[in-house]
């Protein structure tokens, strides 16, 4: 469940840079599209403030095309994962495909107005829940400096919850970097459609510093879920305990 172009969990926002050339006649022109790849390892996946595996580490990785010169984007991002086997189901993975656009609006007080909006589908192969587990949601975003404010609509059945369509979630995020580090701050409320006793809200601070050969990322995460709605069924433990999360990641 990849938090798409926000912290982070995970956001994929790339930008190129290309230099002019040695000649001031000629210049190098900025490529029409661009396609990068992402790896990373953490150590315990977290969603919306729910632990994805059990508390424990998880593998991950995927790919970005963005087209610079109309915005539309589209990607693939994996992970493994525990808790559809931990429900009674099956399959150790989530591949999380999207497409959408991004640009901007305007200008407000010096600061460009950034939206961002699409399609994000969320497949757990073999899953073998029911009602299935496969999620699809719509989100749109808007941006301002260091703010951004992104509503998540499901248009299905939300992560397996029964008759949980039309469920949503609200993010806002900051994020800035501050002598070299990135900071983020970010504040969340998860509606779950006929299911009151799992509606929560989370929050994260996080440190992010790119080493070069990888990016260092530390965040504290938390939430108010309720430990009936959250708790393994393996083991009892609840999902949405505090925790501080530490991810090293990488995109070439």
């Amino acid at each position: 469940m990849k938090r798409l172009f926000s912290g982070i969990p995970f956001a994929f926002a790339f930008a190129s840079v290309f230099a002019a050339g040695a000649k001031a006649q000629e210049s190098t022109p900025t490529p029409a599209s661009t396609l990068t790849y992402n790896v990373a390892v953490t150590s315990d996946y977290r969603f919306r403030g729910i632990s994805q595996t059990r508390l424990k580490p998880a593998l991950q990785g995927g790919a970005d095309w963005v087209d610079a010169g109309t915005g539309f984007y589209a990607g693939a991002w994996l992970s493994t994962i525990r808790w559809t086997r931990d429900a009674g189901g099956d399959g150790g993975s989530e591949w999380d495909l999207y497409a959408g656009k991004r640009g901007t609006l305007g200008n407000l007080g010096g600061s460009a107005i950034s939206y961002d909006a699409g399609l994000l589908g969320y497949v757990y192969p073999s899953n073998r829940l029911h009602p299935d587990a496969n999620t699809l949601e719509l989100y749109g975003q808007l941006g301002a400096g260091p703010w951004t404010l992104k509503y998540s609509h499901a248009a299905t059945n939300l992560f397996g919850f029964t008759d949980s369509r039309h469920s949503g979630y609200l993010d806002l995020s900051f994020n800035r970097e501050i002598g070299g580090v990135v900071v983020t701050l970010h504040a969340g409320r998860q509606k779950v459609k006929q299911h009151d006793a799992a509606d929560y809200t989370d929050w994260k601070v996080g440190v992010t510093k790119d080493f070069g050969v990888a990016s260092v990322a530390l965040a504290w995460i938390a939430t108010n879920a309720g430990a009936s709605a959250y708790a393994s069924p393996v083991n009892g433990k609840f999902t949405g305990k505090d925790a501080l999360v530490l991810t090293v990641s990488k995109v070439f």
